[in-house]
C-alpha cells in the first residue's frame, strides 16, 4: 500500500495536480462546526447544504466502503490577467473572481480526476469515485488532513507554497492506503482577510456567514440582494477575492500552466456598460464552457446592475441603465430602478 501511495501521488502529479494528499475519513469535529453553522442559518439560501445535513461530514456515507479520500490541488490563477488592484479600483470597470476567467474547472478537474482513478483501477481491484464541487464533501476538511494545507481564517484552504489560488478535488476509494499528516496552521495573529473583507462576511475567525459574502450574493443567491449590502459590493459582478488578494501566503502562489484556465472574452479587464449590453444569446455564446454561465442571464444583469449603481455616475451609465428599466424581469428592473435612484441623488 506504502508503494501504490506513492504511484498515485506520482500520477497526480503528472496529470497537473500540484499536490496530491491521502486522508481517513473520519470528520468528527468538522461535523460538529458543519452543524452548528447550519442551525445559525448561515448557510443562506444555499439549501442544499442543510439538506444533507451531516452526510457532508460522512464520506463512508455518501459512497458506502469508502475508507480512505485523495485529496488534489490544481492551480488556476491565469498567468496573463490585468492586475486587480487597477481593476478594482476602476469603479467602470467589471471585476469577476479570479477563478472564473477561463473554463470551467468542474470539467478540467473532473476530467483529469477520472483519469488518474482508472490508472489506480489498472494497477489494483478497487472502487473509487472522483469529486470536483459536485457533491455533498468537505473538501477543505479533507484536503488539510491530507496536508495540501490549513484552513484560513477565511475559510479557505491555505498552502505555504502555493497560498488559495488553487482548486480542489477528490477520489473516494475503498482501500486502506497510508494517510499523510494533517497539515498545522499558520495564520498566526493574521487577520487580514477578516479586516478586509468589503461586507464583513467573514465574522470571527474560521467563521464564515454566507448571507453576508459577496461570493454567496452574486453566485449562490438567486433572489433579490438585500439594499443594505449593495453600495458594498462595489464593482464585483461575479465572485470576490479580496480576501484572497491581502493574504500574505498569496504572495508564494504561482501561476496555472493549464491553458483552459487562461482568460477567455477580455473578462480580467472589461467595462461595466459593455456587459450590461450582451443579450442572453451574446451571454451564452461568450459565455459557454464558463462557470458564469451557470448563473443565467438575468442574474448577470442583476449583478452588473449593482455595479452600475456604484460606479461613477457618467453618460454612458444613466443610459446604459435606462435601457433595461423596462426589461422583462422584475428582478433586473428592481436593481436597475435602485442604480438609477443612487445615480439620481449624486
Amino acid at each position: 500500500m506504502d508503494a501504490l501511495a506513492a504511484r498515485i501521488k506520482s500520477w497526480g502529479k503528472s496529470l497537473g495536480f500540484q499536490a496530491v494528499g491521502i486522508s481517513d475519513t473520519h470528520l468528527d469535529s468538522a461535523e460538529t462546526h458543519l452543524l452548528q453553522w447550519l442551525a445559525d442559518g448561515h448557510h443562506g439560501a444555499m439549501d442544499y447544504m442543510a439538506k444533507h445535513g451531516a452526510k457532508r461530514a460522512r464520506p463512508a456515507e455518501l459512497i458506502p466502503g469508502t475508507m480512505r479520500v485523495i485529496s488534489v490541488r490544481m492551480n488556476y490563477y491565469p498567468e496573463y490577467a490585468k492586475d486587480t488592484d487597477d481593476v478594482l479600483q476602476d469603479g467602470s470597470r467589471a471585476f469577476i473572481s479570479r477563478y472564473a476567467l477561463g473554463r470551467d474547472y468542474h470539467k478540467v478537474l473532473r476530467n483529469r480526476l477520472e483519469k488518474l482513478a482508472q490508472q489506480i483501477r489498472d494497477e489494483v481491484e478497487c472502487r473509487c469515485r472522483v469529486f470536483t464541487d459536485s457533491a455533498p464533501v468537505l473538501e477543505v476538511e479533507l484536503a488539510q488532513k491530507a496536508q495540501l494545507g490549513w484552513r484560513g481564517k477565511h475559510t479557505l484552504l491555505l498552502s505555504r507554497k502555493q497560498g488559495s489560488w488553487f482548486f480542489l478535488g477528490e477520489i473516494f476509494i475503498d482501500l486502506a492506503l497510508p494517510v499523510d499528516v494533517p497539515q498545522e496552521d499558520h495564520c498566526g495573529t493574521c487577520n487580514a482577510c477578516i479586516d478586509v473583507c468589503p461586507t464583513q462576511a467573514i465574522t470571527a475567525p474560521y467563521r464564515l456567514d454566507a448571507r453576508r459574502c459577496i461570493s454567496y450574493l452574486t453566485i449562490e443567491l438567486k433572489d433579490s440582494i438585500p439594499v443594505e449590502l449593495r453600495p458594498l459590493i462595489g464593482n464585483r459582478i461575479y465572485g470576490c477575492d479580496d480576501c484572497q488578494l491581502t493574504c500574505p501566503w498569496n504572495r508564494f502562489a504561482q501561476k496555472t500552466v493549464e491553458p483552459d484556465f487562461a482568460v477567455r472574452n477580455g473578462l480580467d479587464d472589461v467595462g461595466l456598460v459593455e456587459l450590461f449590453a450582451w443579450d442572453e444569446a451574446l451571454f451564452q455564446q461568450r459565455l459557454a464552457g464558463s462557470p458564469i454561465y451557470r448563473i443565467g442571464h438575468e442574474q448577470w444583469l442583476r449583478n452588473i446592475a449593482v455595479a452600475l449603481g456604484n460606479a461613477p455616475k457618467t453618460e454612458a451609465v444613466v443610459v446604459a441603465l435606462q435601457t433595461r428599466s423596462q426589461h422583462l424581469s422584475p428582478l433586473v428592473r428592481e436593481h436597475v430602478e435602485w442604480a438609477l435612484q443612487r445615480h439620481s441623488r449624486g
